[in-house]
């Protein structure tokens, strides 16, 4: 047994007592799946979570990938390769995959459930299963030559990267200065270096496609500044034969150096070199437009989606693993006992500060889960409105609306409810006895990845809610104001329901408040600083909301259960435990977005005044 703890009984209440999933299987394109089938996913999966694909989790965090850099390249742990395989073996990577290529037919709410649980057992193998899904935006997005590339890279099982970030630009990514000089013969010479490129180096495939955001160059090319400048460029590791895949030389595409991190070192972040070692690093245009920033979007927001999934993951590992470690550490005496030198010793869940500890981090883990599954609801909408010819453009602003919370906010909350784990368990925790020192250090470039979460929360603001006009908003407010309309107000929850009000309110506020100052800038430039200093508060504070709406959303579903025909005792306490947190948070986290809300309102400058030398 490795180190995962998984929640598949709380992934189930999600999936099928709160969002209510089953109730559109069957229909297409979701129409070959039922509830046992996709139960019956979950259920497999999680066994080989828990077991054969955690194993390898701490020994290649200890024996990490070693580069060459004469041969540039990579040599990983054979912990890792024998976890990649049962992946691979499985066929997991079909998950995500559209029917159309080999997918199963399920659900992104089902899809998501299932990645967390290889994302929380073994995220490095997850990020080196990437092929499928992009190949899946090489099908979308490529000429039909292409589209039998992606077909290719399927049925061999090949590697794929995403290729933005340069040293110099880094998250500003129109700065970028990697170039594609048009050739002849209608291929692409590229030119330049890429850094922090996961999985851009293995040995784990016989090929890696590159998808590599480059400026276009040669004769009828019209040079654009910033990303609209930007194409996509498929990059092969080895030439291959375009029919059959059979891999041929090697490309110019060179891993240059692999990165020294501080945690996730199994995963390889790389810096790429193309076109600087004597052989051209020759790529193809994708599709037949200069439209790269709109195609990478499609692999970026699968990342985002990904990267906030894999850290509420970890956070769910890492409390469940606290709450075992409380459950059975046996320190001190009860606390009004405390004076008493007789009194018998209990365990630390009796103690009230553990027990803030564990119901905060319960609170995230479980709220957090509720918010990228109501998101993957939006994303079930899209696929089902695609098919039956629906309009979908709502469904698609909130998913994006929602996808800067579930990455920023998921990664920071994660980061932070981490350390409150590694605190339930003292000393022992900061050994490696336990996981929760990897949880910490693989958790916290989740933070980073896909854009910061100051970058997330401009997104939230600016383009998500200002330049959407509120629509995707507004209908997210909406269905909290539904809720709260519904209560008759003499429910068991009637003050926790008055206190999310209450938050509902302060969040409007915000956004009232920080899309003034963007309005006063207008007039005065310097107004938009006070976003900027206050957007990252505005992000948190509508994931806190999000997270006690869901919490209180599930609390009814457990009332109902527990008021019906009698639960079994586990399913009891479960049901228990999903009132307890509802209330814990209602009551310890949303009052505080009052004061957050008033920090904006009365917002200045002063900071941004302060001399540079004075920090």
């Amino acid at each position: 047994m490795g180190h995962f703890r998984s929640n598949l009984r709380d992934l189930d209440f999600n999936l099928f007592e709160v969002f209510r999933v089953q109730e559109q299987l069957g229909t297409a394109p979701f129409d070959e799946v039922d509830i046992d089938t996709a139960r019956g996913v979950l259920s497999e999966l999680n066994t080989v979570a828990r077991g054969p694909l955690a194993e390898s989790f701490a020994d290649a965090d200890r024996n990490p990938p070693v580069f060459d850099p004469a041969t540039h390249s990579v040599t990983l742990p054979q912990s890792l390769r024998d976890a990649y395989r049962v992946l691979v073996d499985g066929e997991w990577w079909r998950l995500g995959l559209p029917v159309e290529l080999g997918g199963l037919g399920i659900p992104p709410t089902v899809q998501w459930a299932a990645a967390e649980l290889i994302l929380g057992s073994n995220p490095a193998a997850f990020m080196y299963m990437a092929g499928p899904n992009m190949a899946a935006v090489i099908h979308r997005n490529g000429t039909p030559a292409q589209q039998r590339w992606a077909e290719v890279m399927i049925d061999r099982g090949w590697g794929a990267t995403m290729v933005l970030t340069e040293p110099d630009a880094g998250s500003d990514v129109g700065a970028g200065r990697t170039k594609a000089i048009r050739q002849a013969d209608g291929s692409w010479h590229v030119e330049g270096v890429k850094r922090f490129i996961t999985s851009a180096e293995h040995d784990l495939t016989e090929n890696i496609m590159h998808l590599v955001l480059a400026r276009p160059e040669g004769p009828g090319t019209v040079p654009r500044p910033g990303t609209k400048g930007l194409s996509l460029f498929l990059v092969p590791k080895f030439h291959f034969d375009g029919t059959t895949g059979e891999p041929g030389e090697r490309n110019g595409a060179f891993v240059t150096n692999l990165e020294h991190k501080m945690g996730l070192k199994a995963s390889t972040t790389c810096e790429l070199t193309f076109g600087a070692h004597g052989t051209p690093a020759v790529g193809w245009l994708l599709g037949e437009v200069h439209d790269g920033i709109a195609q990478m979007f499609e692999v970026i927001e699968y990342a985002r989606m990904m990267v906030g999934t894999k850290a509420i993951g970890t956070l769910s590992a890492g409390y469940l693993a606290a709450l075992d470690y409380a459950k059975e550490r046996v320190q001190g005496a009860d606390l009004p006992r405390m004076l008493d030198k007789t009194a018998p010793r209990v365990t630390i869940t009796h103690h009230p500060d553990v027990r803030r500890l564990l119901m905060t981090q319960k609170a995230y883990a479980e709220g957090l889960r509720a918010v990228y599954i109501y998101t993957a609801t939006f994303q079930d909408r899209i696929r089902i409105g695609e098919v039956s010819g629906a309009d979908v453009s709502l469904a698609v602003k909130v998913n994006d609306l929602l996808l800067p919370v579930v990455k920023g906010v998921g990664s920071e909350r994660a980061s932070e409810q981490l350390l409150q784990s590694l605190q339930v368990l003292g000393g022992s925790g900061y050994l490696q006895d336990y996981p929760i020192e990897q949880y910490i250090r693989d958790a916290k470039i989740d933070s980073l990845y896909e854009g910061t979460t100051a970058i997330q929360s401009l997104d939230l603001l600016f383009r998500k809610i200002v330049r959407d006009n509120g629509q995707a908003f507004g209908h997210v407010i909406g269905e909290i104001q539904t809720f709260l309309d519904a209560e008759s107000g003499n429910g068991r929850l009637k003050e926790e329901r008055a206190l999310l009000a209450t938050a509902l309110a302060d969040v409007q506020g915000m956004v009232a408040s920080l899309t003034g100052y963007l309005m006063e800038s207008a007039q005065d430039p310097t107004s938009v600083y006070k976003v900027g200093q206050h957007s990252v508060r505005l992000l948190m504070a509508v994931g806190d909301l999000l997270v006690g709406w869901l919490l209180l959303r599930q609390s009814e579903v457990a009332l109902t259960a527990l008021g019906g025909s009698a639960p079994s005792a586990k399913d009891g306490a479960f049901y228990e435990g999903k009132v307890g947190v509802a209330r814990f948070f209602a009551k310890t986290v949303l009052p505080q977005l009052t004061a957050q809300r008033l920090i904006i309102e009365t917002a200045d400058n002063a900071l941004m005044e302060l001399p540079e030398a004075a920090f």
